[in-house]
């Protein structure tokens, strides 16, 4: 054993990167330089938005996909193939709906060879613990969402793991359903009920994360690594509305918002060609100016209140914060986010005259968008595909962020009136002005 680790320590990333390798082009990177460390008795949450690869190191963590780069380590020994004591419940449920739940929950055991009288008592167990006892016979069509997904935790828990691996198992959920679900989680977990020694959860859910977790991991994205750590400290039950719990959220806010050293003095340079852009709606991004101009907040807010305010979670308002930044409408500072001078003078403005102010601040900030114009001004037929356009970002990053990155530049550029865009012919296109 590794002298490293101690008697406690379950598994032991190490500068874990993957990548994958691009025909013609530079890998694409989805990982980098990720270390994290689990130790027995404690459940550690991996926050990030969606796309940071924190699914991707649950998958490496679990042995189902091998890094392409760095270690991890099992109790002290290199990891090669699925682990030995690591379950996993999925967003998904993914349960076999031809099959009943006792028999969803039997499947792990059937895998290991357990004996069927001791597969059906171990079934029965964890189908109690859960809260199911008296579905055991029930097909998943017959069951709510929230059932199906305690089917899945009993299915991972009738294993009896040494780590459980929770890949946004709420997300699905709705908002009463996941909070039962949650609470009665930790409640097990509290009690010492479950047949696990540690959590490692992946959730963009920030107060989830507080709520639930020991520790919370910080991810960037693109490519994804350990930004920032924070320790939540609190003993369980734990009180959202308690002022230290709203501090710790808070605190997770500012993390999230923080630039990077490197980046700071960086920052009022253009991004490169290759950012990646937030397809959010200019009706969304005005309406968060417009919330932030009138009261209570007169120009600035704290992220969490706001949040909650619109209802609206980490993933969904930090993307319309960077692009307000991105754009010189906004700042985000520490957990807050404040209008620019910029920013108030779009408030202000009438319709035509926003258009103007955006169309302004995408040539400025957006040279993805400034050098579409421009080729769109000098070619004598005024048009261009996009197809070019997304093979170049592809180059820096991923599929999704590639299609997602072009899906923002055509919504914002027609909406600013910059060009037209043929969604048949994925063609953008002015009108000759001569």
């Amino acid at each position: 054993m590794d002298a490293t680790v101690t008697t406690d320590t379950l598994l032991e990333v190490r500068d874990v990167r993957q990548a994958y390798h691009k025909d013609a082009s530079a890998d694409l990177v989805v990982l980098e330089g990720v270390n994290l460390t689990i130790r027995a008795g404690e459940i550690v949450g991996l926050l990030g938005r969606s796309g940071s690869g924190k699914s991707t190191l649950l998958r490496i963590v679990a042995g189902l996909l091998p890094p392409t780069g760095g270690e991890v380590f099992w109790r002290g020994r290199p990891l090669r193939g699925p682990a030995d004591g690591v379950a996993m419940v999925f967003q998904s449920f993914a349960l076999f709906p031809w099959l009943t739940v006792r028999e969803n929950v039997e499947l792990g055991l059937e895998a290991q060879g357990v004996p069927r009288a001791e597969r059906a008592a171990r079934a029965e167990q964890a189908i109690d613990l859960i809260g199911l006892g008296g579905y055991d016979a029930a097909y998943p069509k017959e069951l709510s969402g929230g059932m199906r997904q305690r089917v899945g935790l009993a299915r991972a828990l009738v294993v009896h793991p040494d780590l459980l691996l929770m890949d946004e198992p709420f997300s699905a959920l709705d908002v009463l359903t996941a909070e039962t679900l949650r609470t009665d989680l930790i409640d097990l977990w509290s009690e010492k009920r479950l047949p696990i020694k540690s959590m490692l959860m992946v959730t963009h859910n920030i107060e989830e994360a507080v709520l639930m977790c020991d520790r919370v991991l910080v991810f960037s994205a693109n490519p994804g690594r350990v930004a920032s750590e924070l320790a939540i400290g609190f003993a369980h039950p734990r009180d959202r509305h308690d002022g230290a719990f709203r501090q710790r959220v808070d605190d997770i806010y500012g993390l999230m918002t923080r630039r990077p050293v490197q980046r700071a003095a960086a920052a009022a340079l253009p991004p490169a060609f290759g950012t990646a852009l937030h397809p959010v709606s200019t009706n969304l991004l005005a309406g968060l100016t417009e919330t932030l101009a009138g009261q209570p907040y007169n120009g600035r807010a704290d992220l969490p209140p706001l949040a909650a305010a619109l209802q609206l979670e980490a993933d969904e308002l930090l993307p319309l914060g960077e692009t307000l930044q991105l754009l010189r409408f906004a700042v985000l500072e520490e957990g807050d986010i404040r209008l620019t001078e910029s920013g108030r003078q779009f408030v202000e403005a009438d319709i035509e005259q926003r258009k103007r102010l955006f169309a302004q601040a995408l040539l400025a900030h957006v040279p993805l968008l400034a050098t579409i114009r421009q080729i769109l001004e000098t070619r004598p037929n005024h048009r261009a595909s996009a197809l070019r356009f997304r093979d170049e970002l592809e180059d820096h990053m991923s599929p999704d962020y590639a299609d997602d990155t072009l899906r923002a530049v055509v919504s914002w550029g027609r909406y600013a009136e910059l060009f037209s865009y043929d969604e048949e012919e994925q063609q953008f296109s002015i009108e000759d002005e001569t």
